[in-house]
């Protein structure tokens, strides 16, 4: 599908935190962008940009596509901009200012829009030309821009419609966004929600006496929150940042008791009062004890003394059994049922059942849609499920029966549904979703250039599913493998599905893509199998595994068929290896990927230093070098210090890359993409690959001048002995072992070397001790 309207150029007015990173996401997907501020700071912004960590940028050479200019010298350059995001101060004032300037060099087709968070676009519009306002609307990014997915779009009364459309368009397209309308309410709709329940938090935790700790034990993934909880979140956003959206709202609603409802709590008064604003002033209801140690470090606020204290362990009967569920229902569900006997369940159905309320009460004030507000909370505030899905997961009727029998009132469009016999929001009929508006079920219109495999599995499109995989029909006889194992890790279930989708798409199909809509795409192998196998000693059972594995992301490469690799997120360890057999690899622009075994005193052991290897002889040969040293020792840094890519674009500057790779930048089409490669490759004509290659290796003497590297870092202190012994082996697997430079081998040649270091090193004690403790805190031990 084409977009009516396309940005050649781009500007950004105000260089702050957001206005810089606003304009590091357009240079992000390939649009110049000129950053207006006041003398001098537009270039300070950019060199911000360049500190900001994590990253703004997907590489950090895309700033280059950032021009800084002057507001006041630099106006006229408007005029060369397709799109003008102002991006200034909370203050109508000041946007009244910069939109009059705005309007003085607006020219027909220019869109002009405000990243503002909560005022009313029609009271920042009112300074400008009807023509103006045409084509002028709130483009409100979510911080930071590049990670965030939600893009709120709330036009003025004035917005040509078919405008909205093209700049909602274009923000899905081009920027990979998630875009929802929302209506020129008080801070529109994830703050407002976002604010409100952070509010009724508050106020039921000094209803049931219960410290940060305890709130924070509960209002995280148990309830379908963000790990950050609540008063990790506040300290991120800025408790003053907090206080001016809960104001935002109170002095902008009619209704007295909403306002009320919106006041702001004394104790985040009183730390803005102080000056502990959160994790920008050093402190808020967290800081960090610089002369502590470990988990000491993380000191929290009591709210009683306003002294910082320990972190103390949370635990009761209910807030076990949650942990326990299975999903994110299930522990709602275990919470609720524990409600009438534990502080905390009670505490978080408080909460729960306030935000619910709330959420139904503003549905068509502040959207149209519970869909709307779902996806607004989903995107914007990483909840795991919208107040509407939580609604439907709880069970309306069941919910509106617990709300009577407490005495609370039922919001009006729950009870005129339960009227109307509907009981639940959405629904899905015949694998498509349909959701419930004004009185009727509509459906979720599908776009042509997406691909859901949820979808395809509720129509009956499931191949075969095995243990941890299924092979699933994209149609134009293209499969996908999906991974669905705990985390998509791999393991034998995994393995086998591999070598069995590779049968039979051989027999039946075009080609494969490699996918999944999982929270990761792959986390790496099954650490904790492989330990427990070596530390009871058994190394043959470890060998077949390996055999096991090297063979399955075999069967990959040598497929007579096309392979398409789509990952995303963390894809680690055999989940790259899972990647490079694959004749083409599609990174999702947030894929952090990378081969990282030695951070649990492993080298990769299923293809992973054989592909290296092969990348190494490849870009020699584009280079017209004579041999593979300088290419192969990139890439034997990259995988000895367990470098992982920050972007899908910066695995190519870490040596992850190979001619016609790519970069996906909106997820939800990651998989159509995918499918569309396979295709493209299906027609030119696919090449059999060749069942087992020659590869042109260093030697020993490349082997000699990487162990050169790495005796200096052993004497500089920066490896251990234990890293000194990892590193040398992989030195030895990736230059082929003891044979003369530039020695042709074969490639079982290399997978066998491979085995051999990986089995060697299982049996180190201080391998296995690193083993355990990645399993352990999900952090690599340096011993």
């Amino acid at each position: 599908m084409g977009t009516l309207w396309n940005v050649r150029k781009a500007a950004v007015i105000g260089a702050g935190v957001m206005g810089a990173a606003i304009a590091a996401h357009l240079a992000n997907v390939g649009i110049p962008c000129l950053l207006l501020d006041l003398e001098g700071l537009a270039a300070k912004g950019i060199a911000r940009l360049k500190e900001t960590k994590p990253s703004p940028l997907y590489e950090a050479e895309f700033v280059a596509r950032i021009r800084p200019g002057d507001l006041d010298r630099d106006l006229a350059l408007l005029s060369e901009c397709d799109w003008v995001i102002e991006a200034v101060s909370e203050k109508l004032e000041i946007k009244h200012s910069v939109w009059r300037r705005i309007d003085s060099a607006w020219r027909p087709g220019m869109i002009v829009s405000s990243n503002t968070s909560g005022l009313s676009i029609n009271e920042v519009t009112s300074v400008c030309s009807e023509s103006c306002r045409r084509h002028a609307m709130v483009t409100h990014f979510f911080n930071p821009p590049r990670y965030m997915k939600l893009l709120e779009i709330i036009p003025c009364e004035d917005t040509d419609p078919r405008v909205v459309e093209d700049v909602a368009l274009f923000c899905r397209q081009r920027l990979g966004k998630g875009v929802v309308k929302a209506k020129d309410t008080p801070n529109f709709i994830a703050n407002r929600i976002g604010t409100y329940a952070m509010l009724v938090t508050l106020q039921a935790m000094e209803k049931h006496g219960l410290t940060v700790d305890e709130v924070d034990a509960v209002t995280g993934p148990l309830i379908g929150r963000p790990k950050s909880a609540t008063f990790r979140t506040l300290d991120l956003v800025g408790l003053d940042t907090f206080l001016h959206v809960c104001r935002n709202v109170r002095e902008n609603v009619a209704d007295p008791l909403e306002a009320a409802a919106f006041s702001a709590p004394a104790i985040i008064e009183e730390l803005v009062a102080k000056g502990w604003l959160g994790e920008k002033s050093g402190g808020g209801f967290y800081r960090k004890n610089i002369a502590a140690k470990g988990k000491d470090r993380i000191q929290v606020l009591d709210p009683g003394t306003m002294a910082y204290v320990a972190r103390s362990k949370v635990s009761s009967p209910a807030l076990e059994a949650a942990k326990m569920a299975a999903g994110t229902t299930e522990k709602l569900q275990a919470l609720l049922a524990a409600a009438d006997h534990d502080r905390l369940a009670a505490f978080a159905r408080d909460v729960l059942e306030a935000t619910l309320c709330y959420s139904a009460e503003k549905l068509g004030e502040i959207a149209d849609t519970a869909i709307d507000i779902d996806e607004a909370m989903r995107w914007g505030f990483n909840w795991e499920q919208g107040p509407f899905e939580t609604w439907d997961a709880l069970g309306l009727a069941e919910t509106v029966s617990r709300l009577e029998g407490r005495g609370i009132a039922v919001p009006t469009p729950i009870a005129a549904m339960l009227n109307k016999d509907s009981t639940s929001f959405y629904a899905r009929r015949s694998g498509s979703l349909f959701y419930y508006s004004q009185g009727q079920y509509k459906s979720v219109q599908e776009q042509p250039e997406e691909l859901s495999l949820r979808s395809l599995r509720d129509r009956g499109k499931t191949i075969f599913a095995g243990d941890g995989a299924r092979l699933i029909d994209l149609g134009d006889e293209v499969a996908c493998l999906e991974f669905h194992s705990p985390h998509n890790a791999i393991g034998p279930g995994v393995l086998s599905a591999i070598r069995q989708a590779s049968e039979e798409v051989n027999r039946n199909w075009r080609g494969l893509v490699l996918a999944n809509e999982g929270r990761n795409f792959c986390v790496g192998a099954n650490l904790m199998l492989l330990l427990m196998e070596a530390e009871n000693g058994e190394w043959e059972e470890i060998e077949l595994i390996i055999r096991e594995f090297q063979t399955s992301m075999k069967s990959l490469r040598v497929m007579p068929r096309p392979v398409v690799a789509a990952p995303h997120r963390m894809t680690l360890g055999g989940g790259v290896e899972a990647c490079l057999p694959a004749d083409r690899i599609l990174f999702s622009a947030e894929t952090y990927f990378g081969l990282v075994e030695t951070g649990v005193g492993l080298v990769p052991a299923g293809g992973g230093c054989l592909a290296a290897a092969v990348m190494a002889q490849e870009r020699a040969e584009m280079a017209g070098l004579d041999d593979v040293t300088a290419p192969i020792s990139q890439l034997f840094e990259t995988i000895a210090m367990g470098k992982v890519s920050e972007s899908g674009f910066h695995a190519k500057r870490l040596g992850y890359w190979r001619s016609g790779d790519g970069v996906v930048i909106r997820e939800e089409s990651r998989i159509a993409e995918a499918k569309s490669a396979v295709l493209e490759l299906d027609r030119r004509g696919y090449a059999v690959p060749l069942p087992d290659r020659n590869v042109i290796v260093g030697g020993r003497e490349a082997a000699t001048v990487l162990k050169l590297g790495v005796s200096s870092m052993k004497r500089s202190g920066y490896i251990s002995d234990h890293d000194v012994l990892i590193a040398t082996k992989l030195a030895e697997v990736l230059t082929g072992g003891d044979v003369p430079a530039g020695a042709t081998v074969r490639e079982q040649h290399l997978l066998d070397l491979e085995r051999e270091a990986f089995l060697s090193l299982c049996g180190q004690p201080l391998t296995q001790s690193r083993m355990r403790h990645m399993l352990a805190t999900g952090q690599p031990l340096r011993n």
